[in-house]
């Protein structure tokens, strides 16, 4: 290996796959949380165990996480209105179906920028559903 190659190659990536979904998608006690269209129950029951302060299907001011289910292209339109209710350091997971045409992720990310939102985390919800974290850019913090 030249010495060049060295200083590039990165060290390997940590595995999160042994964490529990609530820390994945950064759930913590005393967080102000929304859920929005989230019907898991098995997800809502480790939910209400981990965070004292959520509302269901209202989105609430100065939210930590909102956790917002799409099941449509459509439903989308609705991010620009929960963006409005979020702490200026907080996040939307967008819970969407993993593999079907009707709505993916590079849908769910033009959706985001439109709504002054970027993606920068990705969580493997469900076996059926994919969650990606949408938050307020840096620069409009």
């Amino acid at each position: 290996m030249t010495p060049l190659a060295k200083k590039s190659a990165r060290p390997p990536e940590k595995s999160y796959a042994h964490r529990p979904l609530l820390d994945k998608l950064g759930v913590k006690p005393g967080s102000l949380v929304a859920v929005i269209n989230v019907r898991d129950k098995s997800f809502l029951a480790q939910l209400k165990k981990r965070a004292k302060n959520i509302f269901r299907d209202a989105p609430q001011k100065d939210s930590d996480l909102i956790f917002f289910g799409a099941e449509s292209e459509a439903d989308l339109g609705q991010l620009r209105i929960l963006r409005g209710f979020l702490k200026s350091n907080g996040g939307i997971w967008v819970i969407y179906p993993k593999g079907r045409q009707h709505i993916r992720e590079i849908t769910v990310i033009a959706a985001a920028k439109s709504s002054g939102l970027v993606d920068n985390k990705v969580v493997g919800f469900s076996a059926t559903h994919t969650a990606l974290r949408l938050v307020i850019p840096l620069a409009q913090r």
